[in-house]
């Protein structure tokens, strides 16, 4: 059951987390960590060593933002009252420690994903991610922008991000159609995490909408360089939570401009997975 839900009163448990991060003053950028989600021999979530994790990311990785419930995270696969129990214990363990933590609320139901929202902005998450519904698909953008709207209005006050991941959803709709006149749907839209190795449409993305200062997250991790060049402003991605710091390194030889450093560090991640 959860703590509190859509439409209820506020209850205590909200006191608990009125101190927590406010929302971000500045946009999400650099390498973000999607968080797996830690469980025990049983299947049970374990609870216990997210603090560690957290730890481990920023004194061990250099990464200071986080992706929570998403692909990584097996968000799906969890019931919605495990997804807010994960979500709540991310948010109180990285309070005052991580920069930026981001939650995905996306779900096959709409009223399920408008109550994940709204559970992430009352914790005091910094954004909120959703994916196009992938049972019965949106077969336009109009239909799904305007499922990405009813979410982003449970929880008007957070930066909204959309999940571009089509090899999962199936949801073919190209993220640069997508973002065309977004911000005037829902006004809270800050970016885009775009997992899909069309990079022409990445690009395009990047082009077309430099005036909006969005923020353009690649999570493919093995094309990040490429992504680089092609204007990505940050990356998510799984591997990250152990190869942070020679991401981070691979980051600072690209703006250096030392491009056959950054060529190094981009086939380390590569061989690995």
């Amino acid at each position: 059951m959860l703590p509190f839900r859509v439409g209820e009163p506020d209850k205590p448990a909200q006191d608990f987390f009125s101190s927590s991060m406010a929302s971000p003053k500045k946009k999400l950028q650099g390498l973000v960590a999607a968080t797996i989600t830690p469980m025990t021999e049983h299947g049970e979530i374990n609870f216990s060593v997210i603090g560690r994790y957290v730890d481990y990311l920023v004194e061990e990785q250099g990464v200071k933002n986080i992706f929570v419930n998403g692909t990584t995270g097996e968000g799906l696969s969890l019931s919605i009252s495990e997804r807010c129990r994960v979500a709540e214990e991310w948010v109180t363990e990285g309070r005052n420690k991580l920069d930026q933590i981001v939650i995905h609320v996306g779900a096959l139901s709409l009223k399920e994903s408008q109550e994940l929202a709204q559970h992430a902005a009352k914790i005091g998450a910094d954004g909120i991610a959703v994916i196009a519904p992938f049972f019965l698909q949106p077969w336009n953008k109009d239909v799904l922008i305007n499922f990405l709207k009813e979410v982003a209005a449970a929880a008007p006050a957070l930066p909204f991000y959309y999940y571009h991941i089509p090899a999962l959803t199936g949801v073919k709709i190209r993220a640069e159609e997508l973002l065309d006149g977004i911000q005037d749907k829902i006004p809270t839209f800050q970016g885009l995490k775009f997992s899909d190795t069309d990079l022409l449409d990445f690009g395009q993305c990047v082009d077309q909408n430099r005036q909006q200062q969005f923020a353009f997250l690649f999570g493919v991790d093995e094309q990040l360089l490429s992504a680089l060049v092609m204007g990505a402003t940050g990356a998510v991605g799984s591997t990250y939570n152990y190869l942070g710091k020679k991401t981070n390194q691979m980051l600072e030889a690209f703006e250096r401009k030392d491009f056959s450093s950054a060529l190094n560090h981009q086939r380390c991640p590569k061989a690995v997975i």
